[in-house]
């Protein structure tokens, strides 16, 4: 995949708003750039593209490209079908053409692994990822992971594992503890989450968003954990979040009036109110005190 095409600016055909669509490879650090360039960029999942309003958005997309692609290094896809050639990765989970095509398994070990990749995107359509050649040295690193969490996934290894379960009589886990160890949360593609700061969720109380996908959800949504998701998949996009710190939610200013209900129920995020940043940190310090009681017993088993 030659990188430069993949950067794309497609002026917008709403006559009421005007502004244009920018598409590029996902990259973690290029887009945390571009949401710092387009703080107004919305994620539109129809359209495959993050929509940036105004009528000099064509203009200052192409400058910011620009500027993008002048800093990477032109050879380095060469580069990398070398080494891909001197030392070749071979697996039934690897295809090899203009790119490096992964397929397998859905993992959130394996998620994680390919989006830490620079340049490794999701193509929604096909059900695979792309690694441009540029990016093999850090694809071969993680490979070992990646290989072992698909062939642990694969569906007759999963049941083979509930059948364990049963037999040794241990509950498998529910729903909502399988849903919530991937730490993820649907959000409308066009109304996204600050990132790094306390929000409230309707499924899982008081978080931080580290990081928000660039593709679209092509999965069923369970309504019974997610209530907000009403609308077609396609028109969310998965939030990375993990727990806040008992600092950053005593630094957390306090939203001066309740959001609206509706918008609460159909966002499913909203800015915490001060009991809802009150039950995070005295959950917090709960937890923080259980574990400084399972220091102690591990450092003076015996109770000396």
């Amino acid at each position: 995949m030659e990188i430069a095409s993949a950067f794309r600016v497609v002026p917008s055909n709403d006559e009421e708003r005007a502004g244009a669509y920018a598409a590029f490879p996902y990259d973690r650090d290029l887009v945390r750039r571009f949401r710092e360039a387009f703080p107004r960029a919305r994620w539109r999942g129809e359209e495959q593209g993050w929509f940036v309003p105004g009528t000099t958005a064509v203009q200052r997309l192409n400058t910011w490209m620009a500027q993008e692609l002048e800093t990477l290094d032109r050879h380095a896809d060469a580069k990398g079908r070398d080494a891909y050639l001197f030392e070749p990765l071979e697996s039934p989970y690897l295809e090899v053409g203009d790119d490096l095509r992964i397929r397998t398994p859905y993992s959130h070990t394996i998620v994680e692994a390919l989006r830490s990749i620079p340049w490794a995107h999701w193509n929604p359509d096909e059900k695979i990822w792309h690694v441009p050649f540029r990016s093999y040295e850090e694809l071969r690193r993680l490979w070992p992971l990646i290989e072992e969490a698909a062939r642990r996934n694969e569906p007759a290894e999963r049941r083979r594992r509930r059948e364990e379960q049963k037999r040794q009589g241990l509950e498998p886990a529910s729903p909502v503890q399988t849903e919530r160890r991937r730490r993820r949360y649907p959000v409308p593609g066009d109304d996204l989450p600050p990132l790094e700061r306390p929000v409230a969720t309707l499924a899982w109380g008081v978080v931080v968003f580290e990081d928000i996908e660039d593709h679209v959800i092509d999965e069923a949504l369970d309504r019974s954990i997610y209530p907000h998701a009403k609308d077609d998949p396609s028109h969310y996009v998965w939030a990375r979040w993990r727990m806040p710190t008992l600092q950053e939610v005593y630094r957390t200013k306090v939203a001066r009036e309740p959001e609206d209900r509706v918008l609460r129920e159909s966002r499913g995020w909203w800015w915490p109110t001060r009991d809802e940043l009150q039950e995070r940190a005295r959950k917090l310090r709960q937890m923080e005190r259980a574990q400084q009681s399972r220091h102690a017993i591990q450092k003076n088993p015996a109770g000396f």
